[in-house]
């Protein structure tokens, strides 16, 4: 019998490699329990969720998806639109992580289905708090489906 709990699983799709370090940091240094799995665009996540090509065969059904708005190839908008309308994978709750305070960013994440919207603080300290909120949030708060 298994008795080891089940690891939190986070999709990060964020193309600027320090930022996804961060979050990497921010997760270890809050003592938070998460298997991070890094891709750098909207195509990679589909890849990633839909277990698409030997990279991605293995690839856990995440709980948590952080999604940058700004990637290339396709953007955090387009991928949370195609998300939320994929019947297999709409109910994986999706937060925004992104570095646009832009109001019209915000309503248009939240109509698109997002979860959550966090605008990424440029302090370190800051940075690692809403990392360590988040963790606190989805993790140790919220009741997920198995």
């Amino acid at each position: 019998m298994n008795t080891e709990p089940h690891r939190f699983v986070i999709l990060l799709a964020e193309d600027e490699q320090a930022d996804a370090y961060l979050v990497k940091a921010a997760l270890a240094e809050n003592s938070i329990p998460a298997d991070l799995h890094h891709v750098l665009d909207g195509r990679e996540a589909f890849e990633f969720l839909r277990r698409q090509g030997p990279r991605f065969a293995a690839a856990p059904r995440p709980d948590l998806i952080l999604l940058d708005l700004n990637m290339p190839r396709m953007d955090g908008r387009e991928c949370l639109a195609a998300l939320k309308q994929d019947p297999a994978l709409c109910d994986i709750p999706v937060v925004i992580l992104t570095t646009s305070d832009v109001e019209r960013d915000v309503v248009a994440s939240y109509h698109l289905g997002a979860a959550g919207y966090i605008t990424k603080p440029v302090d370190l300290f800051q940075f690692m708090e809403a990392i360590r909120n988040l963790g606190n949030y989805w993790i140790d708060l919220v009741r997920l489906p198995q």
